[in-house]
């Protein structure tokens, strides 16, 4: 589904390179639950943001369902993202001036669907995540951990094939989080493949591989 070959990523500062990314090779198959582990500023997001086509990367090939990212166009890239990718974000990029309920119905736009079963989708969403009495609320009326739940809400209800997270549990309780990572084994059983960035070992142990990062480098899969 997914392959990085000889993937670089950089910054210039003054006369120097600095490396955000060196030299990723990476296969992820489809249905693959994989957790990207490393300490802070490892390049573990960076390395999500690429995945999702979000970031773009200097040097390398990045193969995508058979679509080569590297040679595609912005609104290309975005039409694949919007088509397949569901992404769950650390500083949930809820959209101030919508409701909940625009919110998690935003990614449905850019699908051919009924007005109908729009409505049928995002209810059905809001009842799975206990947030049906929120959904007339701004952004602004929730807790870091509502708002991070209506993130997660958003990023399935188009029922993406890849499901990438940047620390989904981060601004969640102990009771939440352990709901949340068990929905993603739920729906990885179901053949979503999950891409999760993670700090927590107990996170990791529901991914069927880790990969750990260091200073922009793959040190070890597991």
């Amino acid at each position: 589904m997914i392959q990085l070959e000889k993937i670089f990523k950089w910054v210039n500062s003054g006369a120097n390179r600095v490396f955000l990314l060196q030299d990723i090779n990476l296969e992820i198959e489809k249905g693959e639950f994989v957790s990207i582990m490393g300490p802070s500023g490892s390049g573990k997001s960076t390395l999500l943001n690429v995945i999702g086509m979000l970031d773009g990367f200097d040097e390398g090939k990045y193969t995508f369902q058979g679509e080569p990212v590297h040679q595609l166009k912005e609104k290309q890239k975005s039409a694949l993202y919007k088509k397949h990718i569901g992404f769950v974000f650390q500083a949930y990029h809820l959209i101030d001036e919508l409701t909940v309920y625009e919110n998690i119905e935003t990614p449905l736009l850019y699908q051919d669907l009924k007005s109908s079963e729009r409505k049928a989708r995002v209810a059905d969403i809001l009842d799975r995540f206990n947030i049906v009495g929120k959904k007339d609320l701004f952004p602004a009326q929730l807790s870091g951990g509502q708002q991070q739940l209506v993130g997660i809400a958003r990023a399935l209800v188009a029922q993406p094939q890849l499901i990438l997270a940047d620390e989904p549990t981060g601004n969640l309780n102990s009771k939440q989080g352990e709901e949340i990572m068990e929905l993603f084994k739920q729906l990885n059983k179901e053949g979503v493949t999950i891409i999760q960035v993670t700090h927590s070992e107990k996170n990791a142990t529901y991914g069927s591989k880790v990969i750990e990062l260091l200073d922009g480098r793959i040190v070890n899969r597991h």
